[in-house]
């Protein structure tokens, strides 16, 4: 662990010795499929929550949050079961298939952190390494497999997170012998689709649910080699907070299976692509979907 990394920890974990806002506390990480899940979270506990909800919003990446639950900072947020794996649990090729990857991730969880990982959403929201799609057809490249006889000519976009994760960059390049032209551009991953538009990178790692994926001619590279593991989007509570409101305990069991990744991308697309408000998005949402 890095120093920046070990003090934004320090500090997370310090801010939970104060006492923290009433109501049920929901956090997200800092993108905007994680921000869509905070506000449906928040919206749809705000009529059983006992004290109503707060919003921790933008919590960085994953050990932030990891560390805020930890704190007591949050209460919920949702993650993604091989993050989960990777990241916190450094368990990367112990398991493998939905299912298996869910249940070690639950089991260890609770075994190692006390917190309760409840039953996915419905949505895999795996890395997806996307291209254009004139480059894609030009290089006759639709499988990562397909990308090692071409990399020395291609420059790859990623975000700060998975540069540095188990699962990410350096696995990446190492299962499938790619050599680029240059290290890969690090950049927020709001402006990946942009770099890439531009020419500016001609790879990024962005994400399956990702809106602008079908709104753009972009093609995702097929995982032929198997690299990533299932990433099944899953609330992590504090057992606390459903010991403590068997409403919002039940709520949000019933919420398993509810989204899917065709929702997902519909959603992502209608902030990012269109640019409507994630307040208004969620709350029609939850309406369609009787939630």
């Amino acid at each position: 662990m890095d120093r920046r990394r070990f003090l934004v920890g320090m500090a997370v974990l310090a801010a939970g010795c104060r006492p923290r806002a009433s109501g049920t506390t929901i956090g997200s990480k800092n993108f905007t499929e994680q921000l869509i899940l905070g506000e449906l979270l928040a919206q749809y506990l705000e009529p059983v929550a006992p004290r109503g909800v707060v919003r921790r919003f933008y919590l960085a990446g994953t050990y932030i949050c990891h560390q805020a639950l930890l704190a007591g900072r949050i209460d919920t947020y949702v993650e993604y079961t091989g993050t989960a794996l990777a990241a916190i649990l450094k368990e990367k090729h112990i398991v493998s298939g939905h299912e298996e990857v869910f249940a070690f991730v639950k089991d260890q969880y609770a075994r190692r952190f006390n917190l309760t990982v409840l039953p996915p959403l419905g949505f895999d929201n795996s890395f997806a390494i996307v291209m254009r799609g004139p480059d894609s057809r030009r290089l006759g490249v639709t499988k990562l497999s397909q990308v090692a006889p071409v990399a020395s000519r291609l420059r790859m976009g990623v975000g700060y997170e998975f540069l540095e994760r188990p699962d990410g960059y350096r696995g990446l390049v190492s299962r499938y012998g790619l050599n680029f032209a240059e290290a890969p551009r690090v950049m927020d991953l709001g402006l990946m689709y942009r770099a890439l538009e531009n020419q500016q990178v001609d790879l990024i790692a962005a994400a399956n649910t990702d809106g602008l994926i079908a709104a753009r001619d972009l093609v995702v590279l097929e995982d032929d080699l198997h690299y990533f593991p299932p990433y099944d989007a899953v609330p992590i509570v504090r057992p606390e907070c459903l010991q403590s409101s068997p409403a919002v305990a039940s709520a949000m069991q019933r919420l398993a299976g509810r989204l899917s990744a065709q929702d997902m991308r519909r959603l992502n697309f209608a902030i990012d692509g269109e640019k409507k408000d994630v307040v208004v998005v969620v709350r029609e949402f939850l309406a369609q979907k009787k939630l």
